[in-house]
């Protein structure tokens, strides 16, 4: 790893704490109906995350070429690459590492499902772009997501699966791991201890309320997570500037998650 990747990572994990805060706004062909939801405003979206000073956003590069300049130094930017459905409708790479520093980025994340006859491909888009970012000291940050085709490629995110996903990540050489939190604490921790890069939660599936979503990070940063990158539980909740307050209180002031929405006003 060079100079240039360690600054770059160095501005992922800004906060004093060392853990990460992070902001999704990357869901594109996941949107649904773009009519509805925290997503019907995209621009409205990212500016209500923004307002709760992430130290990290996702977007997508067509999303960072018309929103990000007015953020320009407020948080790190990572353009995300990767665009598929987990049933594999869709399945396409869209954007490289030389995007990524086209557009200023500090990382280029690379988001692929795991498990049935297709991960080969999606595993060789992950290792294709880190080859290609070494030339550019561009760190990648893998979000794997293990599917189960016995319910039609459901996202899981059991302890067997969750290994899975972050043994994939750290073989193919990236520098971050993005995976969903497994909801039992010893398997979880289990897997981090036996993983050299850092491990960050997704903030999502959207649980049923915002505290068992603090509830759950609070428990992955125990087990030795290195922060989180939320999208569904930020811009799902009806405040999201609110919701995002919440887990910065958790994962940078490790606060309970009671206290944590006490203290964004919830």
């Amino acid at each position: 790893m060079g100079l240039g990747t360690n600054i770059r990572l160095s501005r992922l994990f800004s906060h004093p704490s060392g853990r990460l805060f992070g902001g999704a706004v990357d869901h594109f062909v996941g949107y649904g109906n773009v009519r509805q939801g925290g997503l019907k405003d995209l621009p409205e979206a990212l500016a209500r995350v923004m307002a709760a000073g992430p130290d990290y956003v996702t977007i997508q590069p067509g999303a960072a070429k018309h929103l990000w300049s007015q953020y320009a130094g407020k948080a790190a930017l990572v353009i995300q690459a990767g665009c598929f459905t987990a049933d594999d409708r869709i399945s396409q790479l869209i954007a490289t590492p030389e995007d990524a520093v086209r557009y200023g980025a500090d990382a280029l994340a690379v988001a692929i499902p795991v498990r049935g006859n297709t991960e080969g491909g999606y595993i060789r888009w992950l290792t294709d772009s880190v080859n290609a970012a070494a030339r550019y000291e561009m760190p990648v940050v893998a979000h794997v997501y293990p599917r189960d085709f016995s319910d039609g490629g459901k996202i899981v995110f059991t302890p067997d699966e969750i290994a899975y996903a972050v043994r994939i990540g750290f073989e193919a050489g990236v520098d971050v791991i993005k995976v969903g939190y497994t909801g039992d604490f010893d398997s979880f921790k289990e897997t981090v201890d036996s993983c050299p890069v850092p491990i960050v939660i997704a903030g999502g599936p959207k649980t049923d309320t915002l505290l068992g979503a603090l509830q759950q990070t609070a428990d992955a940063l125990r087990a030795g997570a290195k922060g989180a990158i939320i999208g569904r539980n930020l811009w799902g909740h009806g405040d999201t500037t609110k919701a995002a307050k919440a887990f910065k209180a958790v994962i940078h002031d490790l606060m309970p998650p009671e206290a944590a929405l006490k203290a964004a006003g919830l």
